[in-house]
């Protein structure tokens, strides 16, 4: 099942809807938190987790060969939630251009 999960809440992915993520973003910002987004991508999506910046981490992992589907994935969420400053709409919009991948 695939998820998405801002800070310590947690949705299905089909039940992340615009309005939740956008209150959890702003409520969190608003008491002065960071926001922390992970996804979670299982089937029918290749399985990847994707985190904000602001998850921390870092990541010096092993490297792997993305297929063309995740490496297209990879370069939406980069294009939105993968920088530091990031809004809940571009959370949504990702979500809503991951369905065209």
């Amino acid at each position: 099942m695939s998820t998405v999960k801002i800070g310590t809440d947690e949705r299905p992915l089909e039940n992340a809807t615009p309005q939740w993520i956008n209150q959890q973003i702003n409520n969190r910002r608003n008491d002065g938190e960071s926001v922390c987004v992970i996804v979670r991508l299982r089937d029918p999506y290749p399985e990847l987790n994707l985190a904000t910046p602001t998850c921390g981490g870092g990541g010096a992992g092993q490297t792997k060969q993305y297929s063309d589907r995740e490496s297209a994935i990879l370069a939406l969420w980069r294009e939105g939630v993968g920088q530091t400053e990031f809004t809940g709409g571009d959370l949504v919009s990702f979500l809503a251009r991951l369905k065209t991948v």
